[in-house]
């Protein structure tokens, strides 16, 4: 088996170690000395002409003068230690792909705490998109399998960079702003505000200005992009393949390409390339967060009605449709649409969230409110406050509380003699009765019932 680019010590079983690492330093693609004398006794099993060259070396040299000579033959030469092993590379991509449940967990983790951070900061606009398309990023970052892929340290989970997002909004401004897609969605590129002698767009007062060669008028832009972190359908991420043809024309050396250089034809070999990528399906959670002080002094038309709002969704809702987030975007790689069923499960958490705190901010004041009151007040109202029926009124509620033994002693007088406040106060307080039956007479019985609580019995 090929071995990973790690020390001995660590092992060779990285099945619970993160996407990231699987796919970096833990990809099990280079040559060691087993793979050496494994290649050596296969090629030594077969049935030609170089099986008993090399059985012939193997009785003779040995296995190490054998490997040695197999290393420097310019045909079909044995691989180096630490040479990149091409048929484990191939197979490399099954180690990479699968999700383990800790990666599904951390994956939700880190989105669940980037939305309420979201909801706890003022000024932000998110919005829940979901791919259409596969998605794609850091294509470019190097590795050994020809194609990098950007994920986040140090959780080794995928994600799309918040400069990424930045640079494909900045497009889809430009693109409304033009006008040739229809309508502009109030994007314009004419510079109608002034910041001291700098001369602003809508563009520019959002993304920010950057001064050409030699020139000091650089402007911050008003809006920060936060990473987007996916959230992946299923277990495994997925891997695409892409051919290239014509590469012997295309890998020539430039100044080879003269009149007998190779031509570009039909009969050249295409060495497929693989490269990872997510699924369609994957959602994705975009949060911007608008510095409201700092648009106020660029453009306060934007800042009032939070009318950047308005121009940003407009400019995501035409990113997602024509321009793609990621890489490979030309052949429809990034592709998404508005997850509007997410986009109601955020409202409703949302609105959980806000009743939630203002449940605890009414506690918050009952607590301070009881903590002036004297102990009778304060026994009467936590009394009240815990009725299970709300409907269940004072009077009611507290003559329970003291026929269930709830208080004894002096509280259980000073209480009686509030209740007995009450009666009288609610004329319901009767010391004799008129009626045949005084049994009967519930405010009588109710009135002799605190008189005896009053005397102590």
């Amino acid at each position: 088996m090929p071995i990973a680019a790690v020390p001995a010590y660590l092992g060779t079983d990285f099945s619970s170690a993160s996407p990231g690492l699987r796919f970096g330093m833990y990809l099990p693609i280079w040559t060691n000395r087993a793979d050496q004398e494994h290649e050596v006794n296969s090629r030594a099993s077969k049935k030609s002409r170089e099986a008993f060259e090399v059985q012939d070396m193997l009785q003779a040299q040995g296995m190490n003068a054998t490997i040695s000579t197999l290393r420097q033959r310019e045909r079909n030469p044995l691989p180096d230690l630490w040479d990149k092993n091409d048929f484990a590379a191939r197979n490399a991509w099954e180690k990479v792909l699968r999700l383990t449940p800790n990666d599904k967990a951390t994956m939700r983790a880190l989105a669940t705490r980037q939305s309420h951070t979201a909801q706890s900061t003022p000024d932000v606009l998110t919005l829940d998109a979901i791919a259409t398309a596969p998605f794609t990023t850091g294509l470019g970052n190097e590795h050994p399998l020809e194609n990098g892929f950007a994920f986040l340290n140090p959780y080794g989970l995928p994600y799309l960079p918040g400069s990424g997002v930045k640079g494909v909004l900045r497009q889809a401004a430009r693109e409304l702003a033009s006008g040739e897609w229809g309508e502009n969605h109030g994007w314009s590129s004419e510079k109608t505000h002034l910041l001291g002698k700098i001369e602003l767009s809508t563009i520019d007062a959002l993304f920010g200005l950057e001064g050409k060669n030699g020139d000091s008028d650089h402007v911050r832009g008003a809006l920060s992009f936060w990473d987007a972190l996916p959230q992946i359908p299923g277990d495994t991420l997925a891997v695409d393949i892409m051919t290239p043809h014509q590469s012997h024309y295309y890998q020539q050396r430039q100044d080879r390409k003269s009149g007998d250089s190779t031509s570009p034809h039909d009969s050249g070999a295409p060495n497929p390339i693989s490269f990872l990528t997510l699924p369609p399906g994957t959602g994705f959670a975009f949060h911007v967060v608008c510095d409201a002080a700092h648009l106020e002094r660029l453009a306060p038309d934007l800042a009032h009605g939070q009318r950047w709002h308005t121009l940003l969704t407009a400019a995501f809702e035409h990113a997602f449709a024509w321009l793609g987030f990621g890489a490979k975007t030309a052949v429809g790689y990034g592709a998404m649409q508005v997850n509007q069923a997410a986009i109601k499960r955020r409202e409703r958490e949302a609105a959980e969230l806000r009743a939630q705190a203002e449940r605890d901010e009414a506690e918050r004041q009952r607590l301070a409110a009881l903590a002036t009151m004297s102990p009778v007040d304060r026994a009467i109202r936590e009394c009240l406050d815990a009725r299970k029926d709300p409907n269940l009124g004072e009077i009611p509620a507290l003559k329970n509380a003291l026929k269930a033994g709830q208080w004894q002693g002096d509280m259980k007088r000073d209480i009686a003699l509030r209740l007995r406040d009450m009666m009288q106060a609610a004329k319901k307080w009767k010391e004799s009765t008129q009626a045949k039956k005084p049994e009967k007479d519930g405010d009588y019985q109710d009135t002799l019932l605190v008189q005896s609580w009053i005397a102590g019995k």
